[in-house]
């Protein structure tokens, strides 16, 4: 059965999508069967692996209204092993049409039921908010890697965000655990970065990832040309990074 992994923090630009959108490359080249499932309505994890969201039949917001299954939704990447579900601008209605709806925080949930088997990894790139949605995603998951921005304001929000999880945890999904915070935008000749990862190591220990994301041009520029930056330049810090975390992920996952 696979294991479902939600990207999540409400403070938008911390790198959540670069982090959905490498790991699951990453953790695909290590053999492991991937579905993303892009939950943001930017759906900038669906056009940073090449997909047109105008283009696809179906997407997460079809899936969550009731007019289309995950698995009629799924389409194949650029890279072997990984799998997407497209986002789509309508998704911003979808909270709308959610609120009437008897369980609505479960709804993705059970649409992931019937796909749970078949991958290894199910990873959801959640929308910069505590909305509907993101409450969808971290009810149906069964961890979350909070990707933590290695800048001054970067620990600010972090309470609002393990609030949310606590609640969860509490009232929807008591098997919700903390996969892990990832430090992002990393800048190893910054005093302050380093100052931001010892004062996560030394809030929350072990769940802080061994791996931190470099700051990395190369990263950057992949999403532009519709490639995962191990596709891109696979000998970039950034692809090195991803899969050194692909790897600390797995090796957690034993």
């Amino acid at each position: 059965m696979g294991k479902i992994i939600a990207i999540a923090n409400q403070k938008g630009g911390v790198g959540k999508t670069t982090t959905s959108i490498n790991l699951a490359t990453s953790l695909a080249v290590l053999d492991k069967k991937v579905l993303l499932i892009d939950a943001d309505p930017q759906a900038n994890a669906s056009s940073g692996l090449g997909i047109d969201p105008q283009q696809v039949k179906s997407s997460i917001y079809e899936c969550l209204v009731g007019e289309a299954t995950v698995r009629d939704s799924v389409v194949e990447t650029c890279v072997e092993g990984l799998n997407l579900v497209a986002s789509h601008i309508d998704l911003v209605g979808a909270e709308l049409e959610l609120m009437n709806l008897k369980n609505r925080e479960r709804v993705l949930s059970h649409a992931l039921n019937e796909v749970r088997d078949d991958y290894d990894y199910i990873l959801i790139d959640c929308s910069p908010s505590l909305g509907l949605i993101t409450v969808n995603a971290l009810t149906a998951a069964d961890s979350v890697i909070i990707p933590v921005q290695a800048e001054y304001f970067a620990l600010e929000g972090i309470s609002k965000l393990l609030n949310t999880i606590k609640i969860i945890k509490s009232k929807l999904n008591p098997k919700l655990e903390i996969e892990g915070f990832l430090l992002t935008m990393y800048d190893s000749r910054l005093r302050l970065a380093n100052q931001i990862y010892e004062e996560l190591k030394g809030h929350f220990g072990a769940l802080v990832f061994n791996t931190v994301i470099q700051r990395n041009i190369r990263l950057s520029e992949a999403p532009s040309h519709g490639l995962p930056a191990l596709l891109y330049d696979c000998e970039s810090r950034g692809s090195v990074n991803h899969m050194e975390l692909a790897k600390e992920l797995i090796k957690r996952n034993r």
